[in-house]
């Protein structure tokens, strides 16, 4: 869950100025070192020692001894900066409710100029390390926090989105601040929850979407049932994070299982026997 919305108002400019103060030290610093934050902030001691009471009251700072006194911004933290920041912008006004999560993101609704959604990506502690491996933006060494990690993991998806928009059927990308993406909001269920009553049309208009974005010097990286959503007369490509340049040396094989991840539901559910060389054509050529 994202950080309670009256969090968020209830924040004072001292407790603000200590969470950017974290998000800056923590390039350096997995636990920023109580007098290093005391010099950052200018604060007394005792007026840093209350506000990072109250910020660790809301669970968006964490406290740890050994092996020194320091503190770290944690994900709640990190949400209040990314809110704080896109509402300044006029972006959203308000903060709904949860309308997908999935192994690294949530997604929530959102009133902006109408509704709009917001998707908070969450590189956690057990995808962190398989996120460092088989991600280009993920440095190969040194001190990479998980809310860094989101970070960069929201921008690649916020850049796939400007590229691919309005060629290829994606939401619309409408602001990033941080590691979370606003887009528009797409109506229609996931493709591994529906029942299409025609679901040949669907599967052409998915590989016609992937065919678009390989032109467009995309390949998904990630494709599958589960990051597609459809209604009965249009689909939509979703969840971009993990997207690779076709110049990538394992572009072919990545863009490759994309297609059989496809080609499998469709044959599994609904009986279609699409050949994958033939599909592959279609995308490629």
């Amino acid at each position: 869950m994202p950080v309670p919305a009256e969090y968020v108002r209830s924040l004072h400019a001292y407790e603000l100025r200590i969470l950017l103060a974290l998000e800056r030290l923590m390039r350096r610093y997995r636990w920023v070192p109580l007098e290093v934050l005391k010099s950052a902030t200018k604060f007394s001691e005792s007026e840093l020692s209350y506000r990072l009471g109250r910020l660790m009251a809301m669970d968006m700072v964490r406290y740890e001894k050994t092996p020194y006194e320091g503190y770290a911004l944690v994900f709640n933290g990190y949400d209040s900066l990314a809110l704080h920041s896109l509402t300044r912008r006029g972006t959203i006004q308000a903060l709904g409710t949860q309308i997908g999560v999935g192994k690294e993101s949530e997604v929530y609704e959102a009133m902006g100029l109408g509704v709009v959604v917001l998707k908070f990506h969450r590189v956690g502690q057990r995808s962190f390390q398989s996120a460092r491996v088989k991600r280009g933006y993920m440095p190969e060494a040194g001190h990479c926090p998980w809310i860094f990690a989101s970070s960069s993991s929201a921008k690649m998806e916020y850049d796939a989105l400007k590229t691919l928009h309005p060629a290829v059927s994606v939401p619309l990308p409408i602001d990033q601040n941080r590691h979370v993406v606003v887009m528009s909001f797409v109506p229609g269920v996931n493709l591994s929850r529906a029942a299409l009553e025609e679901p040949r049309p669907i599967l052409d208009e998915i590989l016609d979407n992937v065919r678009e974005a390989y032109r467009l010097g995309i390949v998904h990286g990630d494709l599958s049932e589960f990051n597609v959503m459809v209604d009965e007369k249009q689909c939509w490509l979703i969840d971009w994070p993990q997207w690779v340049e076709i110049a990538h040396p394992n572009a072919a094989e990545i863009l490759n299982r994309d297609i059989e991840n496809i080609l499998q539901y469709f044959k599994r559910k609904y009986g279609i026997d699409y050949a994958f060389d033939e599909a592959l054509a279609r995308v490629v050529e």
